[in-house]
């Protein structure tokens, strides 16, 4: 989830300014307890989740309705039914970087770039950098792969990529895999005037969330220009066999981008995915 910066921004993964991954540099918002329930804030807390700032969103889905979700570290996304289902992780020593949830090995995620009305479609740099994106995956020849097709057919889809009308600010937001699967909605908003590599970079980082990873600063939120760590022991306590426990400007996985983003994976990017999938 990354945010940008004028220079910097970071994602949101829906709700209220905020969407997993990453948008223009916000705040993360305060008293983010408001109106959650203990036993919501419990869970995350054990699932070593940052839960300042949580939130009750309606995240909006690409034909316009919308469902209830609790937005988390400001762009990510999940159900109150997965917040229950999470198992603690304190006290464990679980690698850094990525959630306890991932995609299944050997999986062929069929994504699509929705091209609907309503402003939810993707225009045509966003379609282009959706490929960039997908390319930069299935060029590490993963144990996961993208099948990419464009249309508004999006419920048979593993993950359909869209545009938010209603969002402030630029960046992107999405969610983290479940029972296997990826996090099916990648929203991605404000980002006409940046140039096309900045629109992948976006994309290729939301996609990072739905398949388990978190910010690799999640630990200061450095790339925002902030001090607020995510999350303290367990999920993202250790670094990935092979990459640095500190700050990684180069990662496409840092919380806020930057206007002058490439769009490609930084080097530790590369390690990290090849160990995971």
């Amino acid at each position: 989830m990354k945010n940008f910066r004028i220079p910097r921004v970071a994602l949101l993964l829906l709700g209220a300014s905020f969407f997993a991954c990453q948008s223009e540099k916000t705040e993360m918002q305060e008293d983010l307890q408001n109106g959650i329930s203990p036993e919501i804030v419990s869970k995350l807390a054990d699932y070593d989740m940052n839960t300042n700032g949580v939130t009750k969103v309606d995240f909006l889905l690409p034909d316009g309705s919308t469902q209830p979700m609790y937005q988390v570290e400001g762009d990510i996304h999940m159900t109150e039914k997965q917040i229950k289902g999470l198992n603690s992780v304190q006290g464990l020593s679980a690698r850094n970087y990525h959630t306890n949830n991932l995609v299944n090995q050997n999986t062929t995620i069929n994504i699509i770039g929705y091209t609907g009305g309503g402003g939810y479609g993707l225009s045509s740099k966003e379609r282009t950098a959706l490929q960039w994106a997908v390319n930069n995956y299935n060029r590490l020849n993963l144990s996961i792969s993208f099948n990419l097709t464009y249309g508004t057919n999006y419920g048979p889809q593993d993950m359909v990529v869209y545009h938010n009308p209603n969002q402030n600010g630029a960046g992107g937001s999405a969610g983290f895999p479940e029972g296997g699967k990826p996090f099916k909605f990648v929203q991605i908003y404000g980002l006409n005037n940046y140039d096309t590599n900045v629109v992948e970079h976006v994309i290729t980082h939301e996609i990072g969330h739905s398949v388990g990873f978190r910010h690799t600063d999640w630990f200061s939120r450095q790339s925002c220009g902030q001090n607020v760590n995510e999350g303290t022991a367990g999920v993202g306590a250790n670094p990935i066999p092979g990459t640095p426990s500190g700050y990684d400007p180069t990662s496409v996985m840092i919380a806020c981008f930057n206007g002058s983003d490439d769009g490609e994976f930084g080097q530790y990017d590369i390690v990290a995915l090849n160990y995971l999938y």
